[in-house]
């Protein structure tokens, strides 16, 4: 059974209360994961060129989408910029992806990062929520297209991005690391 969510874009003015939620979400993403600190969390929130999602639940039905401004919150029949659609700002968060969008002399590039939906919440359609309220902003925003990585061994992510018309590009992708 599907969980009636919200998927909200978190604004700068957003609670650095938040910052253990979001750490929890990372330890279920990646094992080398640190504890998030509110002054990052605040960071991420107030950069131009992140933009984070997250979907908690909500009593009721709903249809999750997402706009940019400070914190919008898309429920059935809509909420205004900022506002509690549902009482979804008091709810616990079950997921989140990140989108980084940034211009670049050859284009507009945007990168979707962190997808992770809580263990037990998975399988009901918040990932697709969280990607798809995503693509959406990246597409207002002017990007042409949209690239993400994911990891061989978490099948249901990629799954769901190929379902959803992600096409594995024929690219190498290297990484630094300035702790060798």
């Amino acid at each position: 059974m599907r969980r009636p969510l919200a998927i909200q874009i978190l604004g700068s003015d957003d609670d650095g209360g938040l910052a253990p939620q979001i750490s929890a979400l990372l330890g279920e993403l990646s094992s080398r994961a640190v504890e998030l600190r509110a002054e990052e969390l605040s960071a991420i929130l107030s950069h131009p060129a992140t933009t984070l999602f997250v979907a908690r639940e909500l009593p009721g039905s709903i249809e999750a989408r997402a706009a940019k401004d400070s914190a919008r919150t898309a429920v059935a029949g809509s909420a205004e910029p900022g506002g509690d659609a549902g009482g979804a700002r008091g709810s616990a968060i079950v997921g989140m992806c990140t989108l980084a969008i940034f211009p670049i002399p050859s284009g507009t590039r945007a990168w979707i990062e962190d997808v992770v939906v809580l263990a037990q919440a998975r399988g009901q359609g918040i990932g697709r929520a969280l990607v798809q309220a995503a693509l959406d902003e990246a597409r207002r925003l002017g990007a042409g297209t949209v690239d993400l990585t994911s990891r061989p061994s978490r099948e249901a992510a990629n799954r769901l991005y190929r379902d959803m018309g992600f096409v594995a590009r024929e690219t190498n992708v290297y990484r630094w690391s300035f702790e060798r």
